[in-house]
């Protein structure tokens, strides 16, 4: 019989735990801007991010491995298949120009993992754009805004407004304050060559950079045409937690601080605008 621990371990190492995070990031955009809860593009968000993320992770694994892969890892190539599948199904009733916008992204995240790029352009082995130096954050950042921000509104045929700038500027700030807990944690594997944030600023220089962003993010609030008291405090109360994460993040963390707590911090936000907004 499966223990709790298996059960949560496959949860998160076969992404469904950051898929349900980039599933309420792009709610709350429909929420933000009165759009009705649109099936199809949440679910497609949903299934795809697990199958781009499990793509990106195990995809040189599977490759080094695939005659001895553990059943763990065979299981999650099993359900990432599967997910395969529904994000396709869903992909077909979207939109014919959200599936165009959408082909971009799907370059982009093959990029990401598989070794194409000129290797002249990279200082790693690597040539792949997770390992171009200083890149990988704000890559991140940048697909995070494209698909939970854009891909809702595009399908929903949302006009680009003042409004959608500020959100989106909102969105790149918080998954970069997302992405700090886990450049700190993996500041003792990541090669000196990607120049992370750790490296470049330490634990220190990183987590004021942290609490910069949450600010930052807290004032672009304000610049919105309409403030609303309600929206307001919830986003407060996320950035303050968030800040906290990031403040009390160390190198030798807890294996679920960064890749369950921190990462689900989205699916809070989610929860608190459905009951209080």
């Amino acid at each position: 019989m499966l223990s709790i621990k298996q059960v949560l371990n496959f949860y998160i190492n076969s992404s469904i735990h950051v898929a349900l995070a980039v599933f309420s990031l792009s709610y709350i955009t429909l929420l933000e801007f009165n759009i009705p809860y649109d099936k199809s593009v949440l679910y497609f968000i949903f299934f795809a991010s697990i199958t781009g993320y499990n793509f990106v992770k195990y995809f040189e694994v599977a490759k080094l491995q695939h005659r001895s892969l553990k059943p763990w890892l065979k299981l999650i190539q099993v359900f990432s298949v599967a997910c395969f599948v529904l994000m396709c199904l869903y992909c077909l009733e979207l939109e014919e120009n959200t599936r165009l916008y959408i082909a971009g992204f799907a370059v982009i995240t093959f990029l990401y993992a598989i070794p194409l790029l000129p290797k002249k352009k990279l200082l790693d082995n690597y040539k792949n754009l997770r390992n171009i130096g200083g890149l990988k954050v704000f890559l991140i950042a940048f697909v995070w805004v494209g698909v939970t921000v854009f891909i809702p509104l595009l399908n929903a045929h949302y006009s680009i407004d003042e409004s959608v700038v500020i959100i989106s500027v909102q969105r790149f700030l918080f998954v970069i304050m997302l992405m700090l807990p886990f450049e700190i944690r993996d500041l003792q594997f990541d090669s000196i060559k990607l120049y992370t944030i750790p490296q470049n600023l330490g634990i220190i220089g990183t987590k004021i950079i942290g609490v910069f962003l949450g600010l930052l993010m807290f004032v672009l609030e304000f610049f919105k045409q309409e403030l609303i008291i309600n929206q307001l405090v919830v986003l407060f109360v996320i950035i303050v937690i968030t800040i906290l994460f990031a403040l009390f993040s160390k190198v030798k963390q807890g294996r679920y601080y960064a890749a369950f707590w921190v990462e689900g911090l989205p699916i809070l936000w989610l929860l608190l605008y459905l009951i209080f907004i």
